[in-house]
């Protein structure tokens, strides 16, 4: 009896034990895994994350390092934010720009590959095309070839799987890791291996787009490790890019052509040169044009081309990120922005629409149109923006005229347009950018801005375009 009752006792307290639920890793799991994973975190006991010269933390530094982030050695809200991303799974290396796997290379310029299986989201003819374009990316600007072989072993083998796959690097599910690819060499090396778990697409921003991810695969494939520049194909951290416009960038380029040189074929097209790969733009440049300027509760924001600088009271070194990274709805090169405090929201203008941001989330039923402002018909694009803090009015740059807009009554002022050098007197060139800091103002025109007193409406200094964003690399 005693034990049929013991036996009873054990089924109920396994029934209870197996019905408990889970808990979820907490963040500092989370980010242990991650620290593990990508920085060689290699420590298995200790204290919790704290200030101090602790394994953890210095990891944490160099990660936030690597990202440009603000070097806390904590995990702050940022740092998890970034650890959250979708990215890929190879190791990250702490040097500037592109690097390498110690040199490692393919010793021929004729390298093979392989599709092994496919993935369901898409269809084979999609996968096959998406694969060949990735590949494409590199031979345009290297000697390398890519011949496709259907049995055997390829140089390359290409296969989707999910969690334990046979390589000892398991993938994690949804989101997260969405790939990875080892290095040229015998038996794994070069091979390529993309989660299955994820959602991938063809050309639509649903999911993950394979040709983008497999691009960025093969750039290990062939040598390439990541880079801290964050326009980087080679980057970690999966960005969406319209595919019908990709061009490789800069850094990329110079990585591959540093193990492999320049594609020596001769361009059948004289008349219509290769454009030049798209650079990321350096705050240091003395004749740095920015695209738009504002604030964001506390912080600066400079727009230029596809990215944006972030720079904190308390952070010396703004903090340079892909527009796309943050709002992929967004559109790149924008016009103008500008925070209204009255209203707590950030609007940022492209051509003839205009998004609104509360906090960093699009307010829904944005974009809109310019006229919603009641800006008139014939403006069809806004050049700068400026929220005075007093007035509690915003002025919309045109050409050689503004508008003033009410942002309490939420209607344009009768009066205007006016000419600038009207309200602004010096100020006789295009105005680009413009914002409100610590009581004054700053109207931007090519590599340089002027500071204004909005109260004498008087000219005080002549400063480089990037004043308020000091010397940063990436």
């Amino acid at each position: 009896m005693k034990t049929f009752n013991l036996c009873l006792l054990l089924i109920n307290l396994a029934i209870v034990v197996h019905s408990l639920p889970i808990s979820p890793p907490s963040e500092e799991d989370e980010a242990l895994t991650y620290l593990k994973r990508f920085f060689n975190l290699t420590e298995e006991t200790g204290p919790v994350f704290k200030r101090g010269p602790s394994q953890r933390s210095r990891k944490v530094s160099e990660m936030q390092s690597f990202f440009g982030l603000q070097v806390t050695g904590t995990l702050d809200a940022e740092t998890v934010m970034m650890m959250k991303k979708p990215r890929c799974g190879v190791p990250d290396v702490q040097l500037s720009r592109f690097t390498t796997f110690d040199n490692r290379k393919w010793q021929t310029n004729q390298v093979t590959y392989r599709i092994e299986n496919y993935t369901p989201d898409m269809t084979v003819a999609e996968v096959d095309n998406s694969i060949e374009r990735a590949l494409q990316v590199w031979a345009k600007v290297s000697p390398l070839r890519f011949t496709r072989i259907y049995s055997g072993i390829a140089d390359i083998m290409i296969s989707f799987g999910t969690r334990n796959h046979g390589d000892s690097y398991p993938f994690d599910g949804p989101d997260g890791t969405l790939a990875h690819a080892f290095s040229p060499g015998a038996d794994i090396g070069g091979d390529a291996h993309f989660d299955d778990d994820e959602s991938f697409s063809f050309s639509s921003t649903r999911g993950y787009n394979l040709f983008l991810v497999a691009a960025h695969e093969f750039g290990h494939s062939l040598g390439l490790s990541h880079s801290t520049d964050p326009g980087a194909l080679m980057y970690p951290v999966y960005s969406y890019t319209d595919p019908s416009t990709f061009s490789l960038p800069r850094d990329d380029v110079n990585g591959i052509q540093h193990i492999y040189g320049p594609n020596t074929d001769v361009n059948p097209k004289p008349d219509k040169p290769d454009p030049t790969p798209p650079s990321t733009p350096n705050a240091c440049d003395p004749t740095l044009v920015l695209d738009a300027v504002t604030t964001l509760r506390g912080e600066k924001m400079f727009f230029k081309g596809r990215f944006f600088w972030r720079s904190y009271s308390q952070n010396s070194e703004p903090q340079q990120s892909l527009i796309k990274n943050y709002w992929p709805e967004l559109p790149d090169n924008i016009n103008a922005a500008y925070e209204s405090q009255l209203s707590d929201r950030v609007f940022l203008f492209k051509d003839s629409q205009v998004w609104a941001l509360y906090g960093y989330d699009i307010v829904p039923g944005y974009p809109r149109n310019l006229k919603s402002l009641g800006l008139p018909s014939t403006v069809n694009k806004v050049d700068a923006a400026l929220y005075d803090e007093d007035s509690r009015k915003t002025l919309f740059f045109v050409g050689d005229n503004y508008y003033s807009y009410d942002e309490a009554k939420k209607r344009m002022d009768i009066g205007f347009p006016k000419r600038v050098d009207e309200g602004f007197p010096g100020m006789t060139s295009k105005v680009t950018a413009a914002f409100q800091v610590r009581g004054f103002t700053y109207l931007y025109s090519g590599s340089y801005m002027f500071e204004y007193s909005m109260r004498t409406r008087r000219q005080l200094r002549v400063l480089r375009n990037n004043y308020f964003l000091p010397s940063t690399s990436y």
